[in-house]
């Protein structure tokens, strides 16, 4: 018997309206149907950008064709599952329609040097969100806010609807599965990590977090990631134009999935300062474990707690073995490591040695500002806990601990 919650845990009128209302809707014709086929996503995305041009392939096709059929074979999504990936492969393919044509209008705009970033890497519920967040506070640092993470690419033309429709989701969200909400606290212009520009690309992370989708997942482990990065970059640049942010201003850059690729991230990014961040390994993957459930559930009605213990255990291990064999070929000088348990510690201490680290003076007011963001954090969050046990998944303690040596 686990702690998990059953699939019906999510509000019962949601889960009614998932598996009965939205295939009457298809079958009736009074919505489209929420399929995968491609030539359809295409023609879809083609009428909401209202352009026509997706730009040369360099590989998202066959990432695309591949995502498709682990959606269709592995995935076993139930009906909000469906339309979610629909609707969310709609938006990515639109947004690809939208940078060819920014490409077009503004070249100058992707010719524009980035500065060196500083990138926090650490697996999930490692507390790089709260790293990264304390380091938001510093207006030396640009960072993705959530609502540009969920849509990268700006419109082409007024208004820019991006926040309203962030916000719209986080409320359907806490709705539907609050347990989502309480792994990881958010809000539309709240600090968040990059994973939308790595869902343009069709690239891993926030993908194989939501899905069973093994297959892809296996592709995205083996295959070159040096294009997903270079979009990466060409994304953060227009990002920062958008915003009206001058180049020469650092990015504030974190996502779990840089561990597996950081020849391709730093290759795209030259000279960036990697801030490794570390969690005790039962903890971890217990928490870890619990996102990827708490994500699941929502769309598909057998999520199984121990392939997913399985799955990201092993997710775990590559992306750490990765890490620390990239980590003895890159500068020691452009490394810098703490910890969840240092930063529960002491995290004026930590923050003050990183500020070291990074040449930078930490001054009274900036503390003073991450001070308040905590303290907000606190407010508006703290009544909220995130409930995991590392049984629940299938893992023991040697097996997490192992993952990690």
């Amino acid at each position: 018997m686990t702690g998990l919650p059953a699939a019906t845990a999510i509000h019962p009128r949601l889960y009614r309206l998932a598996n009965a209302g939205l295939p009457k809707l298809w079958a009736a014709g009074l919505s489209p149907p929420a399929d995968l086929d491609p030539a359809r996503l295409f023609t879809q995305a083609r009428a909401k950008a209202g352009l026509d041009d997706f730009g040369a392939d360099d590989g998202w096709r066959e990432r695309l064709a591949i995502l498709l059929e682990a959606l269709t074979s592995e995935a076993r999504l139930n009906p909000i599952g469906l339309t979610i990936a629909h609707g969310t492969l709609i938006n990515r393919l639109a947004d690809r329609l939208r940078l060819v044509e920014w490409k077009k209008r503004k070249p100058d705009v992707f010719q524009q040097p980035l500065s060196a970033p500083v990138i926090i890497c650490g697996h999930m519920r490692s507390g790089t969100t709260r790293l990264q967040r304390l380091l938001a506070c510093d207006d030396r640092f640009q960072h993705m806010r959530l609502f540009e993470t969920l849509s990268p690419v700006p419109p082409l033309a007024s208004p820019d609807r991006r926040m309203i429709w962030a916000r719209f989701g986080l409320r359907f969200i806490g709705w539907a599965n609050p347990g989502t909400q309480h792994a990881h606290p958010t809000a539309a212009l709240e600090a968040d990590e990059e994973t939308g520009l790595l869902e343009f690309t069709l690239w891993g992370a926030q993908i194989e977090a939501q899905r069973r989708v093994p297959s892809f997942a296996r592709h995205c482990e083996t295959a070159d990631a040096t294009v997903v990065y270079q979009t990466f970059a060409d994304l953060l640049r227009l990002i920062g134009w958008h915003r009206g942010h001058v180049a020469a201003t650092p990015w504030l850059l974190k996502s779990p999935q840089y561990l597996q690729d950081l020849p391709a991230l730093t290759a795209a990014l030259p000279g960036a300062r990697l801030v490794f961040v570390s969690r005790a390994p039962a903890a971890l993957v217990a928490s870890g474990c619990s996102l990827v459930w708490n994500q699941m559930v929502v769309q598909s009605d057998e999520v199984d707690p121990l392939w997913i213990g399985r799955e990201w255990l092993a997710k775990t291990k590559l992306r750490e073995a990765r890490a620390r064999d990239f980590a003895k070929r890159y500068p020691a000088h452009l490394q810098f490591r703490t910890g969840f348990e240092a930063m529960d510690a002491d995290w004026r201490c930590e923050l003050r040695r990183l500020y070291d680290f990074l040449d930078l003076e930490l001054t009274p007011a900036l503390l003073a500002r991450m001070e308040d963001y905590l303290a907000r954090a606190a407010r508006e969050h703290g009544h909220t806990r995130h409930r995991y046990r590392l049984s629940d998944f299938g893992v023991s303690e040697d097996e997490a601990a192992a993952a990690l040596s």
